[in-house]
C-alpha cells in the first residue's frame, strides 16, 4: 500500500474545527490580558491608596512584565493557528516541512499549529 502524502478534505476539515475552537479560546485570553495591561477592567484601589500603591509598585511591575510576555506567547500562537488554516486551505497541512512526510494526528491533534513530526523537532534541537 502507498504511503498517504496529505490529509485528504475529511481529515482537513476536523483539523479546521480543531484549529477553530483553539484560535477562539486563544483570542478571548488574548483579549482579556490586553484588558488587564491596558487597566480595561480595574476596579481597584490605585487611586485612592498611594501607600499601598508604593508597596505594590514591584510586584505590579513583574506581573505585568509576565502579562506583557505570556500575551506576547498568546499572539504567536494565534499567528501560529492562523498559519495553519492558511496550509489546511492550500492542502499542505500536517506535512512535515523538513521530510515532507505526513506528521501523525495525534501530534496535530495536540498541537495543530506543528510543522514538524516530533523527530523532526528532536533532530532539528540536537542540532542547535
Amino acid at each position: 500500500m502507498e504511503e498517504k502524502t496529505r490529509y485528504n478534505d475529511e481529515e482537513l476539515e476536523e483539523f479546521r474545527q480543531i484549529i477553530n475552537e483553539k484560535m477562539a479560546l486563544a483570542k478571548r485570553d488574548y483579549d482579556q490580558m490586553m484588558r488587564v495591561l491596558t487597566n480595561q477592567d480595574s476596579n481597584d484601589v490605585d487611586d485612592t491608596s498611594p501607600t499601598y500603591k508604593a508597596l505594590e509598585e514591584g510586584s505590579t511591575t513583574q506581573s505585568k512584565e509576565e502579562l506583557i510576555s505570556m500575551a506576547a506567547r498568546q499572539q504567536k500562537f494565534i499567528q501560529g493557528l492562523k498559519a495553519a488554516l492558511v496550509r489546511i486551505e492550500n492542502k499542505t497541512y500536517g506535512i512535515d516541512r523538513i521530510t515532507g512526510k505526513l506528521i501523525p494526528k495525534e501530534r496535530l491533534r495536540a498541537v495543530p499549529h506543528a510543522t514538524l513530526s516530533v523527530e523532526s523537532k528532536m533532530n532539528q534541537n540536537k542540532k542547535k
